[in-house]
Formats: structure tokens, sequence, C-alpha cells
């Protein structure tokens, strides 16, 4: 790759790129830390539960259930978790035939004739979305790991504290909330893949993105559901 692929990028690209990862970066910090807050929407919906469930482990005397519980969780997890190594091995693969992808993306409407250079830095983008995906998706199964070794080891009921709860639930919530991202970089690499077709359509279907994570997290009917 050339240095002369920073050339290549028209000021369109450099509008949608910084779009891009000012929607990821930002709706992320607003759902957990910004003035939504993270005790609002589906995140302080679950969390509350979490906090719930830790209460009511430590009150059960058979905590097979709870177990199989957070197997079932683990399950889900590995499943995204070994889709992405998928996902990335056929991103690599196609670096190795970037002349074929360039060849079938042009007679896609609305495309536009790039160099190879470009062709490769959009092909990175997308690589580095699922990468981010792939560690969240590794770190929440290894929080979910230390979970079931906090089922393990709790005190027998009646026995159990409140900071004991908290702390399951905390645990919980840590190895909920990195799935959650890395779901989220699976919503934001499908609006990458239009980075190939128009930067401007690139722009859009990112906007659109952050209006459908936006009316999941905070308008959907599951949440209604979930609060008293």
């Amino acid at each position: 790759m050339s240095g002369a692929w920073l050339s290549a990028f028209a000021l369109a690209d450099w509008i949608a790129l910084a779009w891009f990862f000012a929607c990821w970066a930002g709706y992320g910090w607003v759902v957990e830390h910004g003035p939504l807050g993270s005790m609002r929407g589906l995140l302080g919906a679950s969390h509350h539960f979490r906090l719930e469930w830790g209460r009511q482990l430590l009150r059960r005397e058979g905590r097979v259930g709870d177990a199989a519980l957070i197997g079932n969780l683990m399950q889900s997890v590995s499943f995204y978790a070994n889709t992405t190594i998928y996902v990335i091995a056929g991103l690599l693969a196609l670096l190795g035939t970037m002349d074929k992808l360039i060849d079938a993306a042009s007679d896609l409407p609305f495309a536009k004739h790039v160099s190879r250079d470009v062709w490769e830095v959009k092909l990175l983008l997308l690589l580095t979305v699922f990468i981010v995906a792939y560690f969240k998706f590794t770190w929440s199964l290894r929080q979910f790991n230390m979970l079931s070794l906090l089922v393990g080891a709790a005190p027998p009921p009646g026995e159990g504290t409140e900071e004991y709860a908290q702390r399951f639930a905390r645990i919980n919530a840590l190895s909920g909330d990195e799935f959650n991202r890395g779901i989220r970089a699976y919503y934001f690499g499908l609006a990458a893949v239009f980075w190939f077709v128009d930067p401007w359509i690139f722009s859009a279907i990112t906007t659109l993105i952050v209006a459908v994570l936006y009316r999941r997290d905070f308008r959907s009917k599951t949440l209604a559901a979930m609060q008293p």
C-alpha cells in the first residue's frame, strides 16, 4: 500500500469515516455514561434484574438452575465469538482476492471506481470492527466464567450478604455490557460495508444504525415489559 492512498480519499470519505467513529464511540458513551445514563433503557432494566438474581441465588439451596442459566449465557456469547472468527477469516481471504472484489463491486449502483489501496483501507476498517467485536465477546465469556465461580462459592442459604449479591450482579453486568458492545460492533460493521458503495450512503446507514439502536435500547416493547 503506497503512501499516496491518503490523497485518494475524497472529502466525503473523510466526513463519512469521522461520522462513523463519532457515532460508534458516541452512542456507546451516551448509553453507558451520558445523559441517558446506564440506569435507563435496557441496560438499566437488566442491571436491576441481575441484582435481584443475586439476591434470589443466596436464598436458594439448589443452585443448579443458576449454573444452567450462566451456561446458556456463555453458549450465546461463544456462538458470536466463533461466528466472528469466521467473519475475520473471510475478510482476510478477501484481501488476497481484492481484484475480484473490485470487479464485482463496480457493477453495483452508485459504486465509484477507486484505487486498490482505497479498497484495502475500507476492508481493513471492516476487519477492525469485527476484531473489536471478537475481543468484546471473548472478554465477556471470561467474565461469565468468573460469574460461575461466584455461584460455586456462594454461601449457604441464609448466610449470604447484600454485598455478595451486589458483587454477583456487578460481574454479571460487566459481562453483559461487554456482550452488548460486541453486538453493537456488529451493527456498525454492517454500516461499514456500505462504504464500499458510496461515502454518503455509508453516512446515511450509520445514522440509521444509531436510530435502530436507540429505538431498541430506549423505546422498545421489551423495555416496556421489563420496567415496573
